[in-house]
């Protein structure tokens, strides 16, 4: 299967070059996100136009840059990372060379394409000939300069005999990619330039601005943030990347090989979990990395196929709790009664002994996710046509799939006496105390893992269940076993559509009301 062809978009059959715009420079390019060239619907011919749109991309780009300079954007600096224009041309060769092999990756008829030496090399001959004006040269050559300009590599100004060095390299440069396009479309792939620019230029690798690796991440998280996602991926990858960072010691993304996430993955495997090395050590360095591909800030996700084969698990049991099981719990969380101590700092506080005595009987009855309960705050509950609801939202935490939802209150919370500690309990957090510092998830979770203990301290939980997440289990189950529909389920429960079709209509609170009601109690 081939993959996506970078900064190449295909939205409904027709294609587009895409760049993203740097954060920093969206105040200089009127607000602007991306840019995007339309390249039409024929996809030989998007490819084939590919280059030149993403080359006027980034020279837009390049003048946004210039524009955030002369506002005195001091995050820009031009001409921190000087190189010669034999280096420069160095690397303009390299990466057209890259940019050729990526296409052929992706479309096999690529090679099909004719190189029409005369209409293309003709201008570039002439360019590093000196045969062109700086208007000339500024046409031909000039996007590629202004890159080069942005990214700290020159100072230069048009017409100073700097900028025709340059010019007249990227000329040579230019021409060599274009006589090995050729050379490979003919199924050689050994050519090498045969210019002396480009013979005698010194390698540029160790000369490229570091691009660090917590930084990306923080990048990432925060565009994550503007959505308002991310929450649960900053606390948890956040301490994989500094531990990425101290194994190979040093926080350049673009040092990062595979070798160094090979070796880093065999390490990590002697302490941790396959699934956990899988999908949380693994998972959030490719993504993020793919994210920096994508916004140009890498050139390569060197973390795309360093992966583990985890086996799934096998159960000897169901994973939710039986109907003995699930009365035993809520026995337990009932009677629960604190113990005190006369050293206040030791007893347990009201909000924790309040978490343990409903948050299982909420579960039972929501199958919401432990610390989607533990995060209620007393301003989630409210009165829909006479019965009480409570909400789910991710502004009192985190709420896995992004979206809040509301959910209709079973009887038997209410004749337990739910809902008059909801109206007795003070503004703010239900089960955890407030705090200027911290709010939503961190408590929230702290409080679920205490429950998780307790129950597991009173040996209520069976092997092979999670003390909160079995709830979820069982009332999936038992929904299914009166003729609940999946939908409405999963609607009251927080779990994503399976096809494009679940997210047209609305599972309506009424439709959850009649599902709730149907539920049985639990007798205990």
């Amino acid at each position: 299967m081939t993959g996506r062809v970078r900064n190449l978009l295909n939205r409904d059959g027709r294609y587009f070059a895409r760049l993203v715009v740097p954060k920093e420079l969206r105040p200089y390019m009127d607000g602007k996100t991306e840019l995007r060239t339309p390249l039409g619907p024929d996809y030989r011919t998007a490819l084939k136009t590919l280059p030149g749109a993403v080359a006027a991309l980034q020279h837009r780009i390049a003048l946004g840059e210039r524009r955030a300079v002369a506002a005195g954007e001091r995050s820009i600096t031009i001409g921190r990372y000087p190189l010669s224009p034999l280096q420069i041309a160095s690397r303009d060769y390299q990466a057209l060379l890259a940019f050729d092999a990526e296409i052929r990756t992706h479309y096999h008829q690529y090679a099909g394409f004719e190189v029409d030496y005369e209409y293309e090399g003709g201008p570039l001959r002439d360019g590093y000939a000196g045969k062109l004006s700086d208007d000339q040269l500024e046409q031909l050559i000039g996007d590629r300069i202004e890159r080069f300009r942005s990214l700290g590599n020159h100072t230069a100004a048009k017409g100073s005999v700097e900028w025709r060095q340059i010019a007249q390299a990227l000329c040579v440069s230019r021409y060599e990619a274009m006589a090995r396009r050729g050379e490979r479309n003919d199924g050689d792939f050994t050519g090498n330039p045969s210019h002396p620019l480009l013979t005698a230029a010194q390698p540029t690798e160790d000369d490229r601005q570091p691009v660090s690796l917590k930084g990306l991440l923080t990048d990432y998280l925060d565009e994550r943030a503007a959505d308002g996602k991310g929450q649960e991926a900053r606390r948890r990858w956040t301490p994989v990347f500094a531990n990425l960072s101290k194994f190979i010691r040093h926080n350049d993304a673009r040092k990062l090989t595979k070798q160094n996430l090979l070796d880093w993955k065999d390490a990590s495997l002697k302490t941790l979990a396959s699934k956990t090395v899988s999908d949380v050590y693994l998972a959030s360095v490719r993504t993020v990395l793919k994210w920096a591909v994508n916004n140009d800030r890498l050139e390569t996700n060197v973390a795309e196929n360093v992966r583990i084969k985890v086996s799934k698990k096998q159960h000897s049991r169901e994973k939710g709790f039986t109907l003995d099981e699930a009365v035993e719990v809520l026995k337990v969380a009932r009677d629960h009664q604190p113990k005190h101590f006369a050293n206040p700092q030791t007893r347990e506080a009201p909000q924790t002994t309040a978490a343990k005595r409903w948050s299982p009987i909420l579960c039972a009855h929501t199958g919401s996710r432990i610390t989607e309960i533990t995060q209620l705050r007393k301003q989630d509950f409210r009165y829909e046509k006479g019965v009480p609801v409570l909400r789910i939202a991710p502004d009192a935490g985190s709420v896995k799939a992004g979206n809040y939802r509301d959910v209709p209150l079973h009887q038997q919370l209410v004749d337990l006496g739910f809902v008059e500690f909801v109206n007795a309990a003070a503004d703010g957090p239900l089960f955890y105390p407030p705090s200027k510092t911290k709010e939503g998830t961190l408590p929230a979770r702290t409080v679920a893992g205490r429950v998780s203990q307790w129950l597991q301290a009173k040996k209520v939980i069976p092997e092979g269940v999670s003390p909160n997440h079995g709830w979820r289990h069982r009332f999936k189950t038992v929904g299914l076993e009166i003729g609940v529909g999946g939908r409405t389920l999963d609607a009251i429960q927080g779990h994503a559509g399976r096809t494009a079709g679940d997210d047209y209509g609305d599972v309506t609170i009424a439709a959850k009301v009649a599902a709730i009601e149907r539920l049985p109690r639990y007798e205990f």
